[in-house]
């Protein structure tokens, strides 16, 4: 994959946010290219999620730019983004707990429904495409993620593991340019989190997806990023292909013994 401006999805600039007197993030430069996988690492507090806050609108940043497809979004909405073509799955599971699991999937493509209210109300042709399309989508994704056999089980009801697949299997099915996935693999064991990261590979080729990966798990994040940005008390302190990140002497430092294996 060639680095360069055509390439770019995903450009910020000094970006900075500050609550009181504390910087959480302070004057972050980073890119994203259309199709690669990033991962975003640091020590604990270092300001990962508050980046994805920002990001998605949660939080508006103090200072700086986010561009997403060419254009500066720092003042659209959660949800404009989420039409643009950016989606998320948070560190603490958000679900629609006393739906369906195939009711949250259908949930999360509502964006991409152009049917009106006159179709919905005479039930025409192109209501029945649509909602037929989008049922068929759901439960493609449902398959991929091997939960199709739960499509009818409340989504309180499945195993932690299973939510954290429904949450990103409902993300996916606003069919993203860029998905952010905040720790997916938490609280998963280490098969799980290997399934869960090949699978992961798989649904980023087949929907040509860009994906920006918070994680934890450093033997993860290398075996599978091919760039990773380091953040650290919201300054960013290192960022490369996984063998320089790896070495660099300043990320060794922040995590106190990070795992150095060949």
């Amino acid at each position: 994959m060639s680095l360069s401006s055509e390439n770019l999805l995903l450009e910020v600039k000094d970006l900075s946010i500050q609550f009181g007197g504390l910087k959480a993030v302070d004057s972050l430069n980073f890119s994203v290219q259309k199709g690669q996988l990033k991962g975003l690492i640091g020590p604990n507090g270092a300001g990962k999620t508050t980046v994805f806050n920002m990001l998605t609108g949660v939080y508006q940043p103090s200072r700086g730019e986010i561009c997403f497809r060419g254009q500066i979004i720092n003042r659209l909405k959660p949800h404009e983004r989420c039409r643009r073509g950016m989606a998320r799955t948070f560190q603490n599971i958000r679900l629609f707990r006393e739906l369906t699991v195939l009711d949250n999937v259908l949930l999360g493509s509502h964006q991409k429904l152009t049917y009106g209210i006159f179709d919905s109300l005479f039930f025409t042709k192109k209501f029945h495409t649509e909602q037929k399309q989008n049922l068929d989508k759901a439960l493609h994704l449902l398959n991929l993620f091997d939960l199709a056999n739960k499509s009818e089980l409340r989504a309180a009801g499945l195993p932690y593991g299973q939510q954290r697949k429904l949450e990103i299997v409902r993300a996916l099915a606003g069919e993203p340019r860029l998905l952010l996935l905040d720790e997916p693999a938490a609280g998963m064991n280490h098969s799980e989190t290997d399934q869960l990261m090949t699978l992961i590979g798989r649904v980023r080729k087949e929907f040509d997806l860009t994906i920006l990966l918070i994680e934890h798990d450093m033997k993860l994040v290398m075996g599978i990023c091919e760039d990773i940005l380091v953040l650290d008390h919201g300054v960013k302190l290192e960022e490369g292909d996984s063998q320089k990140v790896r070495t660099s002497a300043k990320v060794i430092e922040a995590y106190l013994g990070i795992e150095n294996e060949h």
